[in-house]
Formats: structure tokens, C-alpha cells, sequence
């Protein structure tokens, strides 16, 4: 099987998956949530594969979909239609690659995530749905366009995190280091970079001498619990209102600027602490607003 967004290696009881498009920080494309699935039900039908580890190529592990193309691009893009937007047609396109990503989750195999870097936006959607992640120290980790244009399609902030710290994370769409993801609770472990490879080698050698059926009773026993506190279901309001972030009056400001401005400088004025929505309300370019 030929992947064009990623690379898959397995060795030793341990499939390694690796995101593959360094020159763009491994931003999704339309190609990526597939093929990532692909290489999951790759892994899951080797019997000699034990564990999956995640890992993305370059200078970090995914800086989340390829804004350069979703949002600096003029005209109707898939996730960005001309108004009137169809909502029944972006829930269906979102759903689809939050179904991609949770085959991390779904996978009878446990799943690692190795971040250095940064898991931004998309990529921290797909970090998340693994089962153990372990992180750069001084890497980062956060859902920036919580603040304008996104909400997190496979919401596992709140499954891992707990109400009042997940809310933390989408009212704020901060990034957090490594370690203080550790102290929270949303990673498992956080190390130093030049450690990051062997720390996760030493997870992977751990569990892969289990045997493949009692690392799938042990996974699905777990996620059968979260499953039944209702994470089809939020998952389903999450790609929703996803679809309505990106077509708000705020979101449709935010592509305009993004077309006008670039992205780069359209995340720092949404970043500001500005009054986008009075703004937006006035039909003020980002200079007037106060």
C-alpha cells in the first residue's frame, strides 16, 4: 500500500506511523485523516503487530489542517462553502475524518503518540485519540481556534481533562508546554527532547510482550466507559458546531482576513484580545477594531 501523506513501519510486535509532510509541519490535507485509518487497519491486520506508535516527521508532530489551503485560498474549499453554507454537507466531511482519527481510538492495539514539537488545532484532535501520549517537555500542545473558525471535532478534552480544566483549554485556545500537559493530566508523560525516542521505545517494549488479546480486553473495557458517558454523542455537537465556527459571522472574518492578510497575521489578530464579534458586527476592517 503506497501512502503519500505518511510513512508505515513495523517491526519487532511494533507498527510506527509517521506523519509525512515535514515542509508543511504535517498539516492535514484532504488525503490525511484516510490514510491515517488506512495505516491503523494496516497495523491491526498483522498479527505480529502488538502496539502502533504515532509520530510525525520534521520539526513537530502536526500543526493541524493545512490553513494555506483551507483558509488562504479564494473561493469554495471543502470545509469552507459560499454562502449559504449546506450544514448537513460539513457535518459529513468533519464526521468522516473524526471517524479517520478515532481509529487510533477503535484499534484493538494500544496506541502511542510520540509529540515533540507541537500538536496544534487538527493535531492535537488526533494526538488525542490515542491511548497513552507522551510529549516533548518543551513542546506544545492546545486548540487555537477555539478562540475564532474551529471547535474540536473529536472533543477529548473533556474526556481527558475533566470539565473545569477542558473548559480552561477551549475558552482560552492557549497552548500549554509538555510539562504543564503533564501536570494537567492530558498527556501521560513529558520528557526532555533528547530522551523522547527512548522513553517511548521503553512504553512500546513494555506492552508489546502482552498478548494481543489481553491488550484488546484491557482497551476496549476502558473506552467501553467512556463510550457510555456519551462521547458518540458529543462527538456529533462537536463536528456540528465546528461547521457552524467556520461560517459564523466571526468565521467568515477570519477566512476574509486570512485571504487578505495571510494566516500568520490573521491568528495574531485573532489572538489579539480584540472585540472581533463588535467588529464584525460593524463591518470594520481588523485596524478600527478597539
Amino acid at each position: 500500500m503506497d501512502f503519500e501523506t505518511l510513512i508505515y513501519e513495523a517491526s519487532d510486535r511494533i507498527a510506527t506511523i509517521t506523519l509525512n509532510r515535514p515542509k508543511c509541519f504535517n498539516a492535514i490535507n484532504d488525503r490525511m485523516p484516510t490514510e491515517i485509518r488506512l495505516a491503523v487497519e494496516r497495523a491491526e491486520a498483522d498479527p505480529n503487530v502488538h502496539v502502533i506508535v504515532l509520530q510525525g516527521a520534521g520539526k513537530g508532530f502536526c500543526g493541524g489542517y493545512d490553513l494555506a489551503h483551507y483558509a488562504e485560498r479564494e473561493g469554495e474549499v471543502s470545509g469552507s462553502q459560499e454562502m449559504p453554507w449546506d450544514p448537513t454537507e460539513d457535518y459529513a466531511l468533519m464526521s468522516r475524518n473524526t471517524q479517520d482519527f478515532m481509529s487510533l481510538w477503535r484499534a484493538r492495539k494500544p496506541t502511542i503518540c510520540k509529540v515533540h514539537g507541537a500538536a496544534v488545532a487538527g493535531g492535537s484532535d488526533i494526538a488525542l485519540c490515542c491511548d497513552l501520549i507522551v510529549m516533548e517537555e518543551n513542546a506544545r500542545i492546545g486548540y487555537p481556534p477555539a478562540r475564532v473558525w474551529g471547535v474540536p471535532t473529536t472533543m477529548m478534552w473533556v474526556y481527558r481533562l475533566g470539565m473545569e480544566k477542558a473548559k480552561r483549554m477551549l475558552f482560552t485556545g492557549d497552548l500549554v508546554s509538555g510539562k504543564e500537559a503533564e501536570d494537567m493530566g492530558l498527556v501521560l508523560k513529558a520528557v526532555p527532547a533528547d530522551k523522547l525516542d527512548a522513553e517511548v521505545q521503553k512504553l512500546a517494549d513494555r506492552m508489546k510482550g502482552v498478548p494481543r488479546n489481553q491488550l484488546m480486553m484491557c482497551k476496549m473495557t476502558v473506552n467501553q466507559a467512556y463510550e457510555s458517558m456519551g462521547l458518540n454523542q458529543t462527538q456529533m455537537f462537536a463536528n456540528l458546531f465546528d461547521g457552524v465556527a467556520r461560517h459564523s459571522p466571526e468565521g467568515l472574518w477570519f477566512r476574509q482576513r486570512t485571504q487578505e492578510v495571510g494566516f500568520k497575521q490573521a491568528v495574531e489578530e485573532r489572538d489579539s484580545g480584540a472585540n472581533i464579534a463588535e467588529g464584525v458586527s460593524k463591518h470594520l476592517p481588523f485596524p478600527d477594531i478597539e
